[in-house]
């Protein structure tokens, strides 16, 4: 039987500056995995199946914490804040975004990518793979 997932724990305006810190690391952490996976993209034969299943779950798991550091800015907002209160509560809303956006466009890349997996690419027969390389080249 599954377990009730448990009330997460809101965090005072005090741990403001932290959290817009993690979500700042976090920010930078996506847009340097989303370029290496970009790099993917043209070399359908250099990841494998357990590396693309692996980044998805880290970076599915990572929706679900960008949604509570959501509504942990919600919350927030919804304080009565001073005015450099209100600008750090909406710096930090817009980096939450923007870490959204970054793993939004991950978990899109690795569904492209679960396509063209090194144990996909072994799977196809050489004349579906010639094929496909000249297509991809505009050869055909």
């Amino acid at each position: 039987m599954a377990t009730p997932q448990q009330e997460p724990t809101w965090q005072p305006i005090s741990m403001l500056a932290m959290l817009t810190d993690h979500v700042q690391e976090g920010v930078a952490m996506a847009r340097e995995q989303l370029a290496t996976l970009e790099k993917g993209r043209s070399k359908p034969y250099v990841l494998d199946d357990a590396t693309v299943a692996r980044v998805k779950q880290v970076f599915t798991q990572t929706a679900e914490d960008n949604e509570l550091f959501a509504e942990q800015g919600r919350r927030w907002a919804a304080m009565d804040l001073s005015a450099e209160q209100r600008r750090d509560v909406e710096r930090y809303a817009a980096l939450v975004e923007q870490m959204q956006t970054e793993t939004t466009a991950i978990l899109s890349l690795t569904d492209e990518l679960a396509k063209q997996t090194i144990e996909t690419v072994l799977a196809k027969s050489d004349l579906e793979l010639g094929i496909e390389a000249l297509l991809r080249d505009g050869r055909l």
